[in-house]
């Protein structure tokens, strides 16, 4: 073994871990980001809050925490977490993942018969005769 390896070898396992632990990181927000969408879903849909934090803890885990905010048009759900791996226990890291949802309740339906149209010289959304 040369010299030249053995000082090289350190360096390449640090930035091999620091590699796994920030994949870790990542894998973990991807989880928060698909519980909070689907937290938001259920309670648009009209589930109470203690069924959401159910749907929650499933996709997120056990050490999850979820804030959910009813009431209104729309609908949110938070969910945080400690990053997981090494790197959640060295570093103070918290990700947090937030999903808002409209109501699908008939209270935030338009009334039946009556249709929401774009604006005057708008169509989809985007004003008449100008280019994107």
């Amino acid at each position: 073994m040369t010299a030249e390896f053995a000082v090289a070898l350190p360096a390449v396992l640090l930035l091999l871990a620091m590699l796994l632990a920030g994949s870790a990181a990542g894998i973990t927000q991807l989880r928060l980001e698909d519980a909070a969408r689907a937290g938001a879903r259920a309670l648009a849909r009209g589930e109470d809050p203690a069924a959401v934090n159910g749907i929650v803890r499933k996709l997120a885990g056990p050490s999850a925490s979820s804030a959910v905010v009813p009431g209104g048009e729309w609908m949110s759900v938070t969910v945080s977490d400690r990053a997981s791996g090494p790197l959640g226990r060295m570093v103070p890291w918290t990700l947090t993942a937030r999903a808002e949802a409209r109501s699908e309740t008939a209270s935030s339906a338009p009334p039946p018969g009556k249709l929401q149209t774009a604006p005057a010289g708008q169509r989809y959304g985007i004003p008449a005769g100008r280019l994107l």
